[in-house]
């Protein structure tokens, strides 16, 4: 038997087969159905800590928030909820992005002082939910200065700021958050002094500045994301010393963990040395060191089992095709992120055949790989796909009327 590079507590090969929470997977989707995720949600709990116990180890204040867009599901943030009690350290707050995630962090039992609002191009109606539940808010273009200030003189606020820098998964590059090109995120540079003059016409005051500049980064992307940072330090220190009163500083998202083999994890213990040697002599040792991960928190957590349908050689071509299609994990469709695919029953096994692996979806770019090498493979095989736990059911859909996937989750593993 031969370790994959994937393996780990709670997703496991025992006896050639593969385990999700200590469950053997391919009778979880016999008993369950298909195509379903799978939801191992010690993981969550694993990485968490990991996080925080990085995070307090600087000696800073430290605040992790769960990025809510990366997954929803009750039985994950009931998870997530359990971890502490609101206000403890080691409560996990929540980071939205419009007035129907604040409500539905509210529903599921957190509180308005947790919650950190980040979102763009922030109409009146979404500012009238948002305000009305008092949720802290970070603004990332003047205008939306201007109008919460228009709305809610005398307020608090943060600024998401762009600092033209980033990193990604696969090391340094430019992000869709904050590149070279201009993007629609975040205040610049050039833009602060006319962010201070807005907010003293309405008498608003700058607590935190926000910045997310990562994109799934691991190992290799610290370089660069420590290169951000250097950047963003400027901002903080233009705005410490204009006399605004910085207690957070908040790196939001982008962690994130091994897709392919060769990756290698992120050093979060570095990650949060970054934070603390950047911010910590600017606005000094009580400032609040956030960040807003979604995908180090949950994407380890799941897997999506589906069966073969079908397998035929087609012009030289080998292809399996699934009951599962790009409509209930779209992740790979949108972002071209990779994903790992293993065979239930003989989950170590030599990949001796290689198939386009196809989804059920009636459009030809419904392809869950290509090439992917596999034992072979059989119809009414279960094909599990792995590290789906963030941006996959989240983002399901109803394209030709296939229904989302099923799901079961577990809080502890067998």
């Amino acid at each position: 038997m031969r370790e994959e590079w994937w393996e780990r507590p709670g997703l496991e090969i025992v006896d050639g087969r593969l385990l999700v929470a200590g469950r053997d997977a391919e009778a979880l989707a016999r008993t369950h159905g298909t195509p379903v995720f799978a939801f191992d949600l010690v993981r969550v709990s694993e990485q968490a800590l990991s996080l925080q116990a990085a995070l307090e180890a600087t000696g800073h204040p430290f605040k992790v928030r769960y990025a809510l867009k990366a997954q929803r599901e009750p039985a994950v943030l009931a998870a997530l909820r359990a971890l502490g009690a609101p206000g403890s350290a080691e409560s996990v707050g929540i980071d939205v992005c419009s007035p129907g995630e604040v409500l539905h962090a509210l529903e599921h039992g957190w509180r308005a002082d947790e919650i950190s609002y980040t979102g763009t191009n922030v109409s009146d109606r979404d500012f009238d939910v948002l305000l009305e539940h008092g949720v802290h808010m970070n603004l990332d273009l003047l205008t939306q200065v201007h109008r919460y200030g228009r709305r809610n003189p005398g307020g608090g606020i943060g600024l998401r700021v762009n600092p033209r820098a980033g990193a990604k998964w696969g090391g340094e590059g430019e992000t869709l958050y904050s590149a070279e090109k201009a993007t629609k995120f975040g205040i610049y540079r050039e833009q602060l002094p006319e962010a201070l003059v807005i907010a003293a016409q309405h008498s608003l005051t700058i607590d935190t500045v926000h910045f997310h500049v990562g994109d799934g980064f691991l190992a290799d992307g610290l370089p660069a994301f420590a290169k951000a940072v250097e950047e963003v330090a400027e901002f903080v220190r233009f705005l410490v010393d204009a006399g605004c009163p910085i207690a957070e500083v908040n790196a939001g998202g982008g962690l994130g963990v091994p897709q392919r083999e060769g990756d290698v994890a992120l050093d979060v213990g570095a990650y949060a040395q970054i934070l603390a040697d950047a911010f910590g002599p600017i606005a000094g040792p009580d400032v609040v060191l956030a960040c807003e991960p979604g995908d180090f928190l949950l994407k380890e957590s799941a897997v999506l089992l589906a069966e073969v349908v079908t397998v035929e050689e087609r012009l030289g071509t080998w292809f399996a095709g699934l009951d599962a299609g790009f409509n209930v994990a779209p992740e790979h469709f949108i972002y071209g992120a990779p994903f790992e695919i293993v065979l239930a029953r003989e989950a170590d096994g030599p990949g001796t055949h290689r198939y386009t692996v196809s989804g059920n979806i009636n459009e030809g770019d419904d392809l869950w790989g290509e090439d992917v090498p596999l034992p072979p493979v059989r119809e009414g095989d279960i094909l599990a796909i792995l590290h789906v736990g963030t941006y996959s059911q989240s983002q399901q859909m109803w394209h030709c009327l296939r229904p989302p996937a099923a799901a079961v989750h577990f809080t502890g593993r067998a």
